[in-house]
């Protein structure tokens, strides 16, 4: 995520009513768009299905990564459960606070240690922040470090591979260029453009497959009409 928080500062003001203009987003595979702000303080009647299943199969301990805004946690306070917020951005945790959530700081999940939770929510194509294909495998490794014997990582994602789809419905996949759903994000607010930052979009068959080499369970809970899909990693005991 860009140093200069813009992602953060641009939920702190829609948050204080500082409203005037949405993120936009440039990314290699999507190109450019516009990212909502008023969705990221989306009710949970207002969340897509997958969400809405992981946050129903949230329990015990739970760690909501990369949480934002705050609105899967909100949910989830809302509804007794244990729950930790934490992202990198400051102004996403000082809109966590102002929203009510207890328990939110500051964390990169790489540098998370020492604890160990029943749940791990990764909502938001969370298994993304990895960055790249490559970096699947510890990121997975390192989640599976932070799990109870008994715990799960939930995590959501898309298949973007229809932006590969031709006219005769074949996909054209460029074999010399990275996997397909690797891409990099610069994100723009009021005029001011961050600094670039990779993310992933994994499909449920290379999620599996780089999950069971090293040696995590990994099983496909929903999918929906968008190419999105959810999963649940455990320990493979």
């Amino acid at each position: 995520m860009p140093i200069n928080d813009l992602y953060g500062k641009a939920l702190l003001d829609f948050q204080n009513g500082n409203f005037t203009e949405d993120i936009k987003t440039y990314s290699t595979i999507g190109g450019e768009d516009i990212y909502p702000l008023h969705y990221l303080f989306r009710s949970f009647g207002e969340m897509p299905v997958l969400e809405q299943k992981a946050l129903q199969l949230a329990r015990g301990k739970i760690v909501d990564v990369g949480c934002g805004s705050g609105s899967h946690s909100l949910y989830l306070q809302q509804n007794n459960k244990d729950v930790l917020a934490i992202d990198i951005s400051k102004g996403a945790i000082e809109t966590c606070k102002l929203r009510g959530i207890k328990n939110a700081k500051i964390q990169d999940i790489w540098k998370l240690k020492n604890q160990k939770f029943d749940t791990i929510l990764l909502l938001m194509n969370g298994a993304g922040m990895c960055g790249t294909l490559s970096k699947l495998p510890d990121f997975l490794e390192h989640l599976s470090n932070l799990l109870t014997e008994n715990g799960q990582i939930l995590l959501d994602s898309t298949d973007v591979k229809y932006l590969y789809e031709n006219e005769d419905g074949n996909y054209e996949f460029d074999f010399n260029k990275p996997y397909y759903g690797e891409t990099t994000f610069i994100m723009e607010y009021k005029g001011t453009k961050g600094q670039a930052f990779d993310w992933l979009y994994v499909d449920f068959n290379t999620l599996k497959q780089t999950a069971e080499s090293v040696h995590l369970n990994c099983t496909l809970l929903a999918t929906d009409d968008n190419d999105g899909f959810l999963a649940k990693i455990t320990l493979n005991k």
